[in-house]
Formats: structure tokens, sequence, C-alpha cells
């Protein structure tokens, strides 16, 4: 509940003088006055990143619930705050989100339009269902937990300045929900960032599950407290307040039979009063049994204090946990209006329950719903639960609330209203990013049990409900589900086992998932079922590392590609299979981009290949993007990259899946020669990565891009520590392919450290390993121009006759940077008019890729093969270029290279530039703005009395500084143009 200015209007601790006191608690009190008075004054001084976290613990009873009703009342009684509270239940552990709901849903409910935009992003399908804003969405089939966590973040991190300072205050932290408790725990760590207070309490005794996240939030607590039982002077003067006749002897008992204990002290003193019994020392003997009697609370304690029809709307109150309707109460009681506003009367003379300012009911401690709680037969119970869910159902309630009451009901009689009911409540927590609660609902739905008819679609929803967050579970339950002969109907028995080897596959085994598929597809009848199994089964046999027959596997992909109608919703996918197998194979990069346009629908991914789209894999898209990436068309994959980013945000995949996308988003800004985004993004996919597990595909997709990334930027130190750390070494202990291919990067791991001899051996046995699948892309693996690198060494005729094959290789594609990567890599064991002759082609290719960094490279390489030949006027121009290049990269070491070689020609190694990603400089805005008039190279060339070559090369670091092609060319100068360019 949200509060501004004022604290809430009833103690939680109880009504009278006693509750309205701490004892023993100054140095807290202060603590907590410390804490909001830093916040406040912090806040005003113009601070942001001033959060703190405060937390009190101790066993049930030590005071922690009025403790943190005198922080509310601190913040509440300061003009700045806004004071967010929540508080865990015992009862409804198992409603996810319940706390974060209570805690948010009042602020969040009050944002204007404007607001809730701001505050929300494109983060409100995700995040408003969670906190109970909207209904789920019916777009989204399953969101991943972290997803809403990042969500969250978000939100909270927009919402907090504008209610700024918050004081978010949650007791009994120990009894939160799974879900709420996970996202408070990561967001301790950030709350430092924010101006917000956190204050928590809990008891000492908390369940395994939420034992590792308690204890990593007490690890980022500024102030922890700890309530210890209260002495005997402390003890004596609350009897005294009540009893200002107590003699000393019966004071000491009290405390010696509470042990201190602040919550049983006025229990005991109630039942004293209750009792009339003299606070005098012969009474004391008596003290004993009261305490135990208050403490316990048992059936008959409460039986004998309420009487029948009371205790019966305590029950159900009870049942309810917090925030309670009465009207809701009287319902699951049966009791009509007159007779539970009775009921409610005298539970509130009794300081069972109390009132809230918003109209709900809350009982004065926890200690007291647990209590009378146990005090439910367990019949009684039993039942209560089950009109507790149908009442909360009449009512318009979701069956997220409803559902915690079904699971208490006890199983074994069969009802497949039950199980109905079950499975739709499993869905509902699905689509909030809650998949142990519907776990949990399936397996009360298995324990019923459904009918033999039904029983393997529920194993089937219950592996499905752990996909994004337990893949051995899912595992186990889908094979459970699909052992059941005909228990599946023929289509989604292969979205069953599509599922499982999706499962499998992202484990690391690909050759099982294949085998899966392929079996599975045997068996099933002619139709869409069955393309989908055999394309799984080509797409994980082409991912594995090694493959036998990648020739056959290529045909029949080529064949399947033919075979399937161009209106089916299998042409896109198999096509962009085919395109991808097209690529790999290093033909003609015209007839590759064909066949991805073939997958494509006017430019944008069909819905047949979006990326959450659960019919097929997501590989395929990403598939398709990497066919574009390697043939020079980086922008489109980019845009695809981009949007796969983006998707996987909206339907809160924040796990592996968004992982993957920044793997292929590192790759395409490599590959662009953007350096520093590049390491950005496959950072942050690595982090992902490593919480999945070691060992993974993704993580060695992520670790071999990151290692390429730092050896262009000329950190080849931390790119041999990463290689360590992750064991990225022969043997390779995974059997996916890591694109691009793992033992190339190696070698060139090993060529940086000048291990050559090993470095040949390793690139040897790529390019045999390749070309037996018949894949000779030099994007994916240039391990010919590599290997002449290595084996300049020690045996350079052979060194050249590998560069020549690299060069022959690059050239079957036709690609501008795969030719002109070549060239640079066999121009590296020449020397001096044949290296000037190679590097000059692979500038003027490079010139008209979008690979800057190659470029860069290559531009360097030239300046320096012409100082050589002793041609260092003519060098400059292309060193200047090409460290100017370098350092719009990110490629640090190459920079530093290209100053050495002008330094030691005589060459001024700086010459006064603006700034390369903010404007151009003299000579190439020249060039720009003939370009930007749509004049062709030629006719620059003639004005300007330059040579073509020299203007194309202005005009491709025109390009890449401004970001824009020929077409764009006018608009980022600020000119009018007379149409668009030229290709370079």
């Amino acid at each position: 509940m949200a509060e501004q200015q004022s604290g809430p209007q009833e103690s939680v601790a109880g009504e009278g003088a006693v509750a309205k006191r701490l004892w023993e608690r100054d140095n807290e009190l202060h603590s907590a006055e410390q804490a909001v008075d830093k916040l406040c004054r912090e806040f005003a001084a113009g601070g942001t990143k001033i959060g703190e976290l405060l937390l009190f613990s101790g066993p049930a009873g030590m005071g922690k619930t009025t403790m943190l009703e005198q922080v509310r009342r601190i913040a509440g009684a300061r003009k700045d705050p806004t004071v967010l509270f929540a508080r865990g239940s015992e009862r409804q552990k198992h409603e996810p989100f319940r706390v974060l709901r209570q805690l948010l849903l009042p602020v969040l409910g009050d944002l204007d339009e404007d607001e809730r935009t701001e505050v929300f992003g494109n983060w409100y399908n995700i995040v408003a269902p969670a906190v109970g804003l909207a209904p789920p969405s019916d777009e989204v089939e399953r969101i991943d937990p972290q997803g809403v966590h990042d969500g969250l973040d978000f939100v909270i991190t927009q919402l907090a300045p504008r209610r700024a300072p918050l004081v978010v205050v949650i007791d009994d932290l120990h009894a939160v929900d799974q879900e709420s408790l996970a996202w408070l725990a990561s967001f301790a760590i950030r709350a430092r960032e924010l101006p917000v207070l956190l204050v928590f309490a809990y008891r000492h005794e908390f369940d395994e599950a939420a034992r590792p996240l308690v204890l990593q939030i007490q690890e980022r607590a500024e102030r922890r407290h700890e309530l210890l039982p209260l002495n005997p002077l402390s003890i004596a003067e609350i009897v005294h307040s009540e009893f200002a006749e107590a003699d000393d002897a019966f004071c000491r008992q009290v405390w010696a039979v509470t042990a201190g204990a602040p919550f049983d002290t006025v229990a005991l003193l109630r039942e004293v009063r209750d009792q009339n019994l003299e606070p005098v020392e012969e009474n004391s003997p008596r003290l004993r049994d009261l305490a135990a009697a208050a403490r316990g609370q048992g059936r008959d304690y409460w039986l004998d204090k309420l009487g029948p029809t009371v205790i019966q709307f305590a029950w159900a109150a009870a049942l309810l946990g917090t925030e309670i309707s009465e009207e809701l109460a009287a319902t699951i009681c049966a009791q009509g209006p007159a007779q539970s506003a009775q009921s409610v009367r005298e539970l509130r003379r009794l300081r069972v329950l109390t009132s809230q300012p918003n109209g709900k009911l809350e009982f004065v401690h926890p200690l007291i719903a647990t209590s009378i709680y146990q005090s439910i037969p367990d019949a009684t119970r039993t039942g209560m639960h089950g009109i507790a869910a149908t009442a909360i159902e009449d009512r318009g309630g979701s069956l997220l609330s409803a559902s915690r009451h079904l699971l208490e009901t006890h199983p074994g009689e069969g009802d497949d209203r039950m199980v109905r009911k079950l499975r739709r409540a499993a869905a509902e927590n699905l689509a909030i990013g809650a998949p142990e609660a519907a776990r949990r609902c399936l397996e009360r739905a298995l324990a019923e049990p459904p009918d033999e008819d039904h029983r393997a679609e529920v194993l089937y929803e219950l592996g499905s409900a752990a996909l994004l967050t337990d893949p051995d579970a899912t595992a186990n339950q889908l094979r459970r589900a699909l052992d059941i002969e005909d228990g599946l109907s023929p289509d989604l028995r292969v979205e069953a086992v599509f599922r499982l080897s999706e499962v499998i596959a992202h484990g690391g085994d690909l050759t099982g998932a294949a085998r899966l598929c392929l079996t599975e597809a045997e068996n099933t009848a002619e139709g869409l079922g069955k393309v989908r199994l055999l394309t799984a089964h080509l797409l994980y046999t082409a991912l594995q590392r090694d493959e036998d027959n990648g020739r056959e596997r290529a045909d029949k992909v080529t064949a399947l590609a033919a075979q399937v109608d161009e209106d089916s919703e299998a042409s896109q996918p198999v096509r962009a299979l085919h395109a991808w197998d097209l690529t790999l194979k290093g033909g003609p990069t015209t007839e590759a981009l064909r066949a991805a346009e073939d997958a494509l629908v006017l430019g944008r991914l069909p819905r047949s290949l979006g990326w959450t789209n659960t019919t097929w894999n997501f590989e395929l898209p990403a598939l398709l993007g990497l066919c574009f990436a390697y043939n020079d068309e980086l922008a489109r994959a980019e845009k695809l990259f981009s949007s796969a980013i983006l998707e996987f945000e909206i339907a809160g995949w924040s796990g592996a899946h968004r992982g993957f996308a920044y793997f292929l988003m590192g790759f395409a800004r490599l590959r662009r020669g953007f350096l520093p985004e590049a390491e950005d993004f496959l950072r942050r996919g690595l982090r992902i990565a490593d919480r999945m597990g070691s060992g993974l595909p993704l993580q060695w997709n992520l670790v071999g891009s990151l290692i390429d990334t730092l050896l262009a930027r000329g950190r080849d130190r931390e790119a041999w520590e990463i290689a360590q750390r992750y064991r990225f070494s022969p043997p390779y202990h995974q059997t996916a392919l890591v694109l691009p291919d793992v033992a190339t990067i190696y070698g060139k791991l090993l060529i940086s450290r000048g291990d050559y001899d090993m470095a040949v051996e390793v690139l040897a046995e790529t390019g045999m390993r390749l070309d037996k699948r018949g894949w000779r892309s030099t994007v994916h693996a240039p391990w010919a121009g590599y290997l002449a690198v290595a084996m300049a060494h020690r045996d350079l005729p052979s060194a050249r006759k590998n560069g020549d094959d690299a060069v022959a290789r690059a050239r079957e594609s036709g690609s501008p940077s795969a030719i002109g990567s070549a060239l640079r890599l066999a121009a590296s064991v020449w020397e001096g008019p044949r290296a000037v002759e190679l590097l000059q082609e692979a500038v003027s290719l490079l010139g008209r890729s979008p690979a800057s960094y190659e470029h860069a490279h290559a531009l360097v390489d030239l300046g320096a093969a012409l100082v050589q030949v002793g041609r260092s006027l003519e060098a400059a121009e292309h060193l200047y270029q090409g460290m100017e290049l370098a350092k719009h990269c990110g490629a640090d070491g190459l920079e530093v290279r290209a100053r050495n070689v002008l330094a030691s020609s005589g060459l001024q190694p700086s010459r006064a530039l603006v700034p390369v990603k903010v404007t151009l400089n003299e000579q190439e805005l020249e060039v720009a703005r003939l370009a930007a008039r749509a004049l062709p190279p030629q006719r620059i060339a003639e004005q300007l009395k330059l040579p073509v070559s020299v203007v194309k090369q202005r005009l491709a670091a025109v390009h890449r500084k401004l970001g824009t092609g020929p077409e764009g060319l006018a608009d980022a100068l600020g000119l009018p143009g007379d149409g668009p360019g030229q290709a370079v």
C-alpha cells in the first residue's frame, strides 16, 4: 500500500498503551530515523544514487511488526517520502507476485496515462499482468521470469524519480512468495542507484527455497539489527503499564515464562486480565499454564475465546491471509451481512482483527493469523479452501488467486472440473512469468488424477511449464507424455517431440536432438508436422560441429526446399535453412542472398519465422540473419538481430534467448568493425550464458566471438585469459557449431601468441574437417588464410600456396569482404611489389564492403608495404586513413601500429583532424559534398583531379563515419541532394 505524508490509522501490533510503545529498541529506532533522514536530506540536495537497505530480524514475537510500524510512522511524518508497504503471508506464499502486487499496485494504479507510458515503456505487457494491473496478454504463451525481473527493474527505475524518495517497507520477508522474493533479492543490489530506502523484517526460520535469497539480501544491508529478548526491567515496565499494582515477583515470573518476548508478554497479560487474575506472587505458578495456552492458542483456546460463530469467521479470515475482504470471508463461512458484521466487531474487540484505511481487514499480528489457521480442523480446512476457491471465482476473481486454495484441497476424486481449473490456472501463471506456480497447479492436477484420455496432455503441459527455467524437468515430463501410447493427438505429439528436441539441443546434445526428430518424422503422417520434424532434424545436424555426411544432408535440404509448396507455412523456414547451406558452401553470394530473400516477405520476418513463434526453431531466423551478415548485407542482418532483442524483451524471454540475440548482434557489429559495441553485446550475452551453466553452445558462441573481438582490438593478452578461463582450446568439449568456427578462432589466438606450430596443426585439421562437409566459406572459417600466416615461419612456399588457395575460395563467393580479407592475409606472406599488388586489390574491395575493421587493417598493411618499397609519400594517405578508421573501429592495437609505421617512416604520426564520429576531414568532406549531388566516382575524380581509387577510398570512409549509404548522404550532411547517390 502506498502512503504519503501520513502513516496508517491503526497500530498493526494491536491496541492499547502496551502496543504503542517499544522497549529496548532505542538503537534500532534511532537507526531507522537516521536512514529516513539521510534519504530525505540527500534527495533534497539533488542526490539520486542514495539507496540503502535496513534489516530487522529475530525470532517470532520479538517485535518486528511493531518496529516496522514505527518506521512507517517515522517516514509518514515527513512530507517528502512515498511509503510503500507489503507483508508476507504464510497462507499466500504460493500466490505468485502477491507481495509485489500489494507493494506496487497502489502507486502504479495511480499513474495517469502519460506517466504510465513513460514508466512502463515497452514492458507494459510483461510487468502489468505480474503486478495485477492488467490481465495476461493473449499473445504471450509463456514469459521468462527473468524477463519479468528485467521489466520490474525498468519500471522501478522510471518510477522512483517520479515518487522519490521512496521508502519500501516489507514485513515478514521470510513468508514472501518466491516470485516476489527473487526480484527483491536482485533489486536490493540495484536499489543503491536510486533514491530508495528498503526496510525489511524477517524471522530466522525460512524454507530452503527462500534461504539463499534472504542470505543474498542480508549481504547487501548497510544496517542490520537483530531484535533480542527484553530484559526483566523492560518486562516489568510492560506489566506495570497494564497492572500498576503488580508486585515484583509476579513481574519476574512473567519474564521467566515469556523469555522476554514482547508478543508473548502482551498475550500473557491479556490472559491474566481475561481470567481476572490478581498480579501477585501467589498467582505466579499459574502463569506458565496461561503462557502456554496463549502461545499455543490451539483450537480449544480460540473456541473458548471466540465462540462457535465468531471462530468460523476468524477461520475464513485466516484462510485469506492479508488484505481480507469482509464480504468474501463471510461467504466462505456462510454468514450473512448482519452476522459477519457482528463477528468483525467481536474480533476487533478481542484484538484479533483490525481495519485498514482501504476498508480491508488485517490480523493484529501475523502470529495470531497462523495460530487461528492451525486451529482449523483438517477436514474443515480442506472444505473451506474449496469454498474459498469457488467464492473467489464467483466474485470475478482470477484463477491465480483461486488456485492457491485449490492446491490445499485433497486429491484422489478424479474431478475433471478440478483438473480443468488447475490447467487454466497453470496457463495464467505461465502468462505472468510464474512457471513454478504453474508447475504446482499441474502437479496437483496429476494427483487428482485426470482421466486417462488427458493424462498425457497434462504431462505435456507440465513439461512445457518449465521450458524456460528447468530444462531437465521439461525433458523428463515430455518423455513421460510421449511414452503414453495414443496419449497425445498427432499434432500435440509433434509439438512435444519438437520441444523435447529443443531442450536436448540447447543442452549441447545436437546429435540426440537430430536423431529424435528423424525417428519421429519417419513415423509421422505426411503434412506440416512431418516437415517440421524433418527441418528440425536437418537444422540440428547442420549445427553439429562434426558431420559425416554433410554433402548428403545439404542435398536433402535442397530437395526439401524444392518440394515444399511456396504457400506452405513450412516454405520460409526450409528456405532459410537452404540459404544457410548455400552460404556455408561458399558459392556465389548472389545465389545465397537470393535464397535468403525467398525466405522473407516484403523484407520482414513472416509469422512462421518470428523470433518468439514456437512452431519453428528460433535458430532459423538467426541463420537467415547470419546469411546476410556473411554475405556483406550487414544492415539487413542488424535489423533482424535488433528485432530479435526487442521481441525477446517484449515477450519476457530474458534467458538464453536474449543471450543468443546479444551474440548475433555482437557478431554483426564485429563483422562491421564496430568493435567496442561488439564487445559490449558479447559481454552482456556472456553474463546471461554464465548463469545458464558452463559448456553450453551459447557460451561457446559468445566466448569465441569475444576472443575474436579482443584480438581485433589488439588486446591479445585479455583474449588469451578469456580462453583460459573458459577452457577454449582442444579438445573442444562441445558438439555444437560455433559461429564463426571455434578452431579457426583458436588458431588466430595461437598466432597472436607466436605459437605457429600449434596453429598450423589446428588450422590444417580445421580445413580437412570443413572440406569434408563441403563448407568453403572463408567468412565462417578463414582457416586457409591464417594457415598461410602460421606456415610462413617454417615453409614459405607452402604458406604462399595456402594464401592463394584462400583467395581462390573467397573468389568463389564474389563477396568483397571475403575476397578482400583473403587478399590481405595472402599478402602477409609476400614482400615487395607482389604484397603491394595484393593489398591494393584488398583495399579496393574492402572499400566497397561494410567490413570497416578489415578495411582499416588492409589500409595499414598497404601503407606499410608501400613504405618497404620506398613509396613513403604514397603510403601516407593509406596509413592516415587506416589509422583514422582503426580509431573509429576501436581497434587500438591497429591504430598504434599505424602510428609506429608513420613515425618510423619519418612521417607525422598525428595530424590535426576533427573527431571522426562527428564530422569528416577536409578531403573527405570535399568528396562527400560532390557525392551528395549524385555524381559518380569517375566524375568526382575528374573534377578534383584525383585517381578514382582515392575517391572510392574517401567515399568509403565517409559512409562509415556518417553511418549511411549513398542514398542518405545528403541528409547526413544537411545538404539538398539531387537524387540517390551512386554505389561506391
